[in-house]
């Protein structure tokens, strides 16, 4: 079944069964404090598998003229229906050791007994418990359909209770409670399912039998009930009912219920006289009531109890999930024939289209005519010169749901000439990275009348500067100048002032460093902190390092640049407006053989503060720059006595023009097996230089067949690029 129709099927289910599904849970939230209350009461009796049921019968028949039975509920109440020795009929709770009366068996308290009736009929009787039943296994395909939506995105078992791609907060924690409660809830439907088709007579019914010999009856020798082995041998833990014999006649017997069989005993000798073991079924019924309604164990209750709260969740998150994606459609203001440049999306939690949607604002405040569709909506148009791809890879490289025929009508449009650029979104973290993106990529260039704009880019983790970098090629090839309102795809962080003291100078390669005393917020190295230029509304991220308590940064002067322009004439003394960003999957690991930095440029910043903090493991650092001079401004933070090798690379020097890659290339071997035995490899810098690396990492490990994918997996290999 295709991943778009297990959506569906998925989400309809939801649907449908929603009204009810949130009557169960509700319900559901209110009978498991039923367990838990009824465990804190004295009743319960907690050293039940000390005490053998020949010590409870013997103390009880002294304590009571007549004792006509004894059942130990699942909370671990005793409760004996007796006759006092003043000749008044009782039924009450009473501790097995002793035979004294604990309590009076009280009426289930009306909450409670409301909340039941709704939940196992509606107050619909037969018709209700139906709908009931019927519900509950909805509740099981929904669970069963997300289970499987969930193995999808993740990209299979083995891979299932790896890291999830944040693409949103309802759908990182829709899948995050899914995996958490996907047992409990499971289990939840699969008995209710279970106990609904029982009350209907549905499943297989048994009666116990038992067969005994009464002319066979022996009343020699006569035993006290302190002497009765099958009595003593049976604890309390193990008992279920006692029902005592009606008369001293010997052919009247005790009725001894235990977990999983029944037995009767002479009420003279003690002889067991038959023993009835329970069909499958019976158990199979017995442990469904205690699993969905968590009687006899607070643990279990409590579970029960989240589990419902997850369930009423679920249900909000998911609709939360549906009316994002609803609202966040983009009304056309071009028709689709007018238009010259087609904004094809394809998104599946709503971060891709935001995307979509902040470059078609873009492209029309360039004066562009341009139309933004789904790719599942592509069709003829009639004035289309370009069309720009914007599409996530889902699970295990999978398109997502509003892109699923795409590859198919790409090949049965005949369109007049045009060019094409796609911009691939995906996780490093998933095996299959962008891979629907390559597939996009490689259907549109098997189209003859279609030719590339621009190449495939691909952006990992949403990178907002990843996509800036592709738009400025965007900008040259389309000659505009796009500008991108960042507040579309992510919202304005608070802020905080940041007072300068002091600024090195900008060196050759326009680079030059910003120092901050008095940060007085907790941070790490490699955590990223935000800047608002001029009070701008969008925000530029910048990496950190953290050196004596101090914030540093290394910022490269674009000529156009708003961001690096402001804070290059910032003065010593002034304040900017900013906010730090947690990176925690970009922090020095705790436990590693060794870590390789690799970086170029401005890249550096992070690499200096975790260098200058640490004291213990081996570091490598690859460091690229454009030449010698350009080292010169990190000569008082780079800690080379700290590094057990540092190669250091210049790509615009007369006799040496070399980047990291073609290094990291001459050490591959090295590299790789510093890698299995522990090794972590950290890449901060361009993103052009990380894909190159990558492209060497990944060649190198398909010899040994190796996937980059398994030490990503295993967080051994940490990015930061942009």
């Amino acid at each position: 079944m295709s991943m778009s129709i297990w959506r569906y099927s998925h989400f309809t289910l939801a649907v449908s069964s929603f009204l009810f599904i949130i009557i169960a849970s509700i319900t559901g939230i209110i009978l498991a404090f039923e367990p838990i209350s009824n465990q804190l009461k004295p009743y319960a009796i907690s050293d039940v598998s000390d005490i053998s049921v020949g010590e409870m019968v013997v103390v009880l028949q002294e304590e009571y003229e007549e004792v006509i039975s004894v059942e130990r509920k699942h909370e671990n109440f005793v409760i004996a229906s007796v006759i006092t020795k003043e000749g008044a009929s009782q039924t009450i709770y009473i501790h097995p050791k002793t035979g004294k009366k604990i309590g009076e068996v009280a009426e289930k308290p009306a909450i409670f007994k409301f909340a039941t009736s709704l939940h196992r009929s509606l107050f619909l009787k037969s018709t209700g418990r139906f709908i009931v039943g019927f519900v509950s296994f909805l509740l099981f395909l929904i669970t069963i359909s997300g289970l499987i939506l969930i193995l999808k995105r993740q990209g299979g078992f083995k891979r299932f209770f790896s890291n999830i791609s944040k693409e949103n907060f309802y759908q990182f924690s829709h899948i995050a409670f899914g995996r958490l409660f996907l047992i409990p809830l499971l289990i939840i439907t699969v008995t209710g399912v279970y106990l609904s088709l029982e009350k209907f007579n549905l499943l297989p019914k048994h009666k116990t039998k038992h067969v005994i010999d009464f002319d066979g009856l022996n009343s020699i020798p006569k035993k006290t009930i302190a002497e009765f082995e099958i009595f003593n041998s049976t604890k309390l833990s193990q008992f279920r009912k006692i029902e005592f014999p009606f008369s001293s006649d010997v052919e009247d017997y005790f009725l001894l219920e235990l977990k999983n069989k029944e037995i009767t005993v002479n009420q003279i000798t003690g002889e067991v006289l038959s023993e009835v073991y329970y069909p499958f079924s019976k158990l199979i019924s017995y442990y469904s009531l205690l699993l969905h309604t968590g009687q006899g164990s607070i643990f279990w209750s409590i579970i029960l109890l989240l589990a419902s709260i997850v369930t009423l969740y679920f249900i909000y998150s998911g609709f939360a999930m549906t009316f994002e994606r609803i609202k966040g459609k983009t009304k056309n203001r071009y028709n689709k024939d007018e238009s010259e440049i087609v904004l094809l999306v394809g998104s599946e939690n709503g971060s891709t289209r935001s995307y979509g949607k902040m470059l078609y604002k873009a492209l029309l405040n360039e004066g562009k005519r341009v139309f933004i569709t789904y790719l599942n909506k592509y069709t003829s148009y009639e004035k289309m010169k370009y069309v720009i791809v914007l599409t996530a890879t889902y699970g295990e490289g999978e398109s997502p749901a509003n892109g699923s025929n795409f590859l198919e009508l790409i090949k049965q449009k005949n369109d007049c000439p045009f060019q094409f650029s796609v911009v691939a979104f995906g996780s490093l973290s998933y095996p299959k990275f962008c891979q629907f993106g390559i597939d996009v990529q490689s259907a549109l260039e098997q189209k003859e009348n279609a030719t590339e704009l621009l190449p495939l880019h691909k952006i990992n983790n949403k990178s907002f500067e990843a996509f800036s970098k592709w738009t400025q090629k965007l900008n040259h090839k389309l000659s505009v100048n796009l500008q991108l309102d960042k507040r579309i795809v992510s919202k304005q962080q608070k802020s905080f002032s940041l007072e300068l003291s002091s600024k090195v100078k900008i060196n050759n390669d326009d680079t030059f460093l910003l120092t901050f005393d008095d940060c007085h917020k907790n941070f790490t190295s490699g955590d990223l902190l935000g800047v608002y230029a001029n009070n701008q509304t969008h925000e530029r991220l910048y990496s950190i390092a953290k050196i004596n308590n101090r914030l540093l940064l290394s910022v490269r002067k674009h000529e156009l640049g708003l961001c690096s322009n402001y804070l290059y004439h910032l003065q010593q003394g002034e304040s900017i407006k900013a906010f730090i960003k947690r990176n925690p999957s970009f922090h020095f690991p705790k436990k590693a053989s060794k870590v390789i930095m690799i970086a170029t440029g401005t890249g550096i910043a992070p690499f200096l503060g975790m260098i200058s903090e640490q004291r213990t493991t081996s570091i490598d650092l690859y460091f690229g720059l454009r030449t010698k001079k350009s080292l010169e401004l990190y000569k008082d933070m780079l800690r080379e006595d700290l590094l057990d090798n540092l190669y250091m690379v210049y790509s615009r020097e007369a006799n040496e023009k070399r980047y990291v890659q073609d290094v990291i290339q001459t050490q591959i071997d090295t590299i790789i097996s510093d890698l299995e035995n522990g090794a972590v490899i950290m890449i901060c810098g361009a993103i052009a230089m990380q894909n190159e690396v990558f492209s060497i990492l990944e060649e190198a490990l398909s010899k040994r067949n190796q996937a980059l994918s398994f030490y990503e997996k295993r967080k051994q290999i940490l990015v930061d690029c942009y």
